[in-house]
């Protein structure tokens, strides 16, 4: 299976999800203006990666922002994680914010609320 890698811009994150060591990335901002064709690909990526998983897989989302039409795919995204985590695969997912982004720190406590598997909040 091919990595999935996008070179950030001013308004899309770094992607790197690579299936052959089982560590995703996203980094940065996400204010696309079209999200479907920033995320359709990447859930297309993650239906394929979990129908034949390693048995770790390590999430880092590193988001300085994001928006609204973001938020709804993150959860999807995070959505096909917690499927792996609830068939048994060690599924870690880190989310790094600033300690002073009370706005960041409580998404992440949000999604790990909504989604009820453990994220673990890295304030940096």
């Amino acid at each position: 299976m091919k990595p999935l890698v996008k070179e950030a811009t001013p308004k899309t994150p770094y992607l790197n999800f690579n299936a052959t060591n089982g560590y995703f990335q996203i980094a940065g901002k996400s204010i696309p203006e079209n999200p479907h064709n920033l995320f359709d690909p990447i859930l297309e990526w993650l239906d394929d990666y979990t129908s034949n998983p390693l048995p770790e897989t390590k999430v880092d989302i590193k988001l300085e922002y994001f928006n609204t039409s973001s938020s709804v795919f993150l959860l999807s995204v995070l959505k096909k994680l917690k499927a792996l985590y609830k068939e048994g695969y060690e599924t870690n997912i880190c989310w790094y914010c600033d300690k002073k982004d009370d706005d960041m720190i409580e998404a992440g406590e949000d999604y790990q609320s909504i989604i009820d598997i453990p994220i673990k909040i890295i304030e940096v």
